[in-house]
């Protein structure tokens, strides 16, 4: 079976899937952040706008500037209350439209994967954060199995299916991304582990809810009707449902950030 590459471009479908878990694990990362109020932010990656809004709620920004490469993201992206103060326009991680020095805080959510050369999106966010200013992210640890549609993916598999992997799915691990950061010359770099639950009313809600997004409905959908049931009844297996029928499981991040080294 040819592989779906990873595609994200309907921001409604994505915000109820995986939006849900970024919220989850980007609530985890702005608490270790603990940013003053005020500050100037640029989300790299900012997809539906999850974890913009997130910033805008709980940060009192000065300024929120999300890019994104997605058209239809971006219009989700504007229609949400964090539009009020935050902006939302096209572009390039390894290529962000602005000026040197321009913000307090760079951000990547669960987006460096997606960057071809990681490293090349670092120096950017590097490039356009002030002299001891913010630069952090967060990943889904693909390596280590965190990422929250792993039960599904780890039952394809064992049917024989192979999910496309993002381009640089080695950059969620906790050791590059500290790499990545040290190279970058970022000082005072810290990594840790984001663990965060997500509870669905029954299999049901986990099932359309983890394949409403991404490449994983179109492979699912090209799969014969025999197959796509034996791989529902693996993934029930795997994640038993509890008294109420409620299904509850776990996904894991890894996360980093360092200070823009101060000028001479």
């Amino acid at each position: 079976m040819s592989q779906q590459p990873i595609r994200f471009e309907d921001g409604g479908a994505y915000e109820r899937s995986m939006g849900v878990w970024s919220r989850l694990a980007g609530q985890v990362f702005l608490d270790w952040l603990a940013p003053q109020p005020g500050l100037r932010w640029v989300d790299v990656g900012c997809g539906s706008g999850a974890f913009s809004e997130l910033i805008v709620e709980d940060c009192a920004p000065g300024d929120v500037q999300g890019v994104d490469p997605s058209d239809a993201q971006l219009a989700f992206a504007r229609a949400r209350p964090a539009a009020r103060i935050a902006t939302f326009q096209q572009g390039d991680a390894m290529a962000l439209p602005f000026e040197a020095e321009r913000f307090d805080a760079a951000v990547m959510a669960l987006v460096i994967f997606f960057v071809p050369e990681p490293a090349k999106g670092v120096a950017e966010m590097v490039r356009v954060v002030r002299p001891g200013g913010i630069v952090a992210a967060y990943a889904w640890d693909m390596a280590g199995g965190g990422f929250p549609f792993q039960p599904i993916r780890a039952e394809l598999s064992a049917l024989g299916v192979t999910m496309p992997q993002p381009p640089s799915a080695d950059a969620s691990r906790i050791d590059v991304l500290r790499s990545l950061w040290t190279d970058a010359g970022l000082d005072a770099v810290e990594t840790r582990e984001i663990t965060v639950q997500r509870t669905f009313a029954d299999f049901d809600d986990l099932w359309v809810h983890s394949t409403i997004t991404g490449s994983m409905g179109p492979t699912i959908a090209g799969m014969p009707p025999s197959d796509q049931e034996l791989l529902k009844r693996r993934v029930s297996a795997r994640l038993p449902a509890d008294a109420a029928g409620r299904i509850t499981y776990s996904s894991r991040a890894n996360a980093v950030r360092g200070r823009v080294p101060a000028s001479s």
